[in-house]
This record gives structure tokens, sequence and C-alpha cells, in this order.
């Protein structure tokens, strides 16, 4: 299986100390893949710093291939990762439909598929002219996995996508999420707390402390709530 994103010794933060103290992890085309930890530990940082939100310090990116460590995020967004941050960040005066529209300016030709976000997610359609500031968070969850869609991206990388969501809501993303990797081969990155969308979501996973990857975990492990729920308490 080739490398959809290859992460090597990287370092970044805020200033002065970084955060990450030299992750490296492998994400496989086609993979859905969780980083797993406790708030705090540079869950957040590490997909900044993918996305190119945050510089990288030292280290290395690669997205299928290519380094794109001093690219943009809008650069790297049109050249395929769609971004999910923590707290969804819709535009809240924007209507349902105009925050799928902004998701066109990461394309990278062709037309999107409309039709099919409205399948995944058919409360979108039937909120489309609705303020997306009004939507519940799960709906709003929703809002910015369609709206990254729209993008057309080959690798999403979600932070955190069950805050705040109830727990019926985060079932029903975890499968329209494993649906969109079985129809179009679509590799996700996720960083996680919450033990059930692990076990019930990811193929695999690391588990991350204190700005480093301490274990990799495999495909039987990844479904073992127990271990998870220790790897969740370091």
């Amino acid at each position: 299986m080739s490398d959809m994103l290859k992460v090597t010794g990287l370092r970044a933060g805020y200033g002065g100390e970084p955060v990450l103290q030299g992750v490296s992890l492998r994400v496989g085309k086609g993979e859905i893949v969780a980083v797993i930890g406790r708030n705090g530990v540079g869950k957040s940082t590490l997909m900044r710093t993918l996305i190119g939100l945050l510089p990288v310090g030292a280290g290395q990116i690669e997205y299928a291939g290519r380094e794109v460590n001093k690219i943009t995020a809008q650069a790297r967004a049109r050249l395929g990762i769609g971004y999910i941050p923590q707290g969804r960040d819709v535009f809240p005066r924007l209507t349902v439909r105009e925050n799928l529209l902004v998701g066109e300016t990461a394309r990278r030709g062709g037309s999107p598929d409309y039709a099919k976000v409205y399948e995944f997610f058919p409360i979108l359609k039937e909120r489309a002219r609705q303020a997306a500031g009004t939507l519940s968070g799960g709906q709003q969850q929703q809002l910015a996995i369609g709206r990254a869609m729209v993008g057309g991206p080959d690798l999403m990388l979600l932070d955190e996508p069950s805050e705040g969501i109830q727990p019926s809501i985060v079932k029903e993303i975890a499968r329209n999420i494993k649906r969109l990797n079985a129809e179009t081969g679509l590799t996700v990155l996720f960083v996680e707390q919450n033990l059930d969308l692990i076990v019930n979501l990811a193929q695999r996973g690391f588990v991350i402390d204190k700005g480093r990857i301490i274990a990799e975990v495999g495909p039987d492990e990844i479904k073992d709530r127990e271990k998870v729920k220790k790897w969740l308490a370091l």
C-alpha cells in the first residue's frame, strides 16, 4: 500500500518549546487512521501543522509523495487535503448552501457533486437556506464534512469530530465517513479522545502523549475497548 501521508520527525508549536516533539507516522492510501490522546497532548497542533496553519519547525510532511512543508494551507487544500477543524468553523451568518459553496475554492477541477453531499447528509438539503449558525452542533459537523467533500479531497483530516455532538449523530457521522471511504477510497486521518468513535471508525492508530507518538496500534488492538481506554487515560 502506498503512503498518502508520511510524517517524519515533525516538530512544531506556537513559539518557544515545540508542542510536537518529533512525530512520525504514516497513513496508507485508502486507510482510516486515528491519533489517540487526551486533551493537551498535541493532537490539534498536529492537525494544524499538517494542513499548513502552523509552520514546521523541523522534520518533513509528505503528501502523495510530495513534500509540502512550505506550501500554504490553501495550496494544500487544492492538492487534495481536506480539513475539518475542531469546533467545525462554519460561517454562522452564511446559509448552509453558501457554506458548501465555499468548499469549491479547494477544487482542482471538475464540478462538485452536491447531490452526493445531500445523499450523505440529507439535513443539509433540508436546511439549505438556513443560517449555519442556527444549526445544532451535530448538524454543523455534517456541514463541515459536506463542505470538505465539495472540494473533492483525497485525504481528509478531522480534528476531534465528536466534540460537542450527541452520541446518535456521532454514530451517523462515523457511518458516513466509513461509507465515503468504501465508495470513494477517501483516506482519513482523525484525532480523537472519544472511545466509541475510535473503536467504531478507525482501522488502526497511533497514541500521542506530550507531543510524541508513544505507540502504534494495530487493527485488532484499535477495536479493543479496554486497551483504547487505557491509552486515553495516559
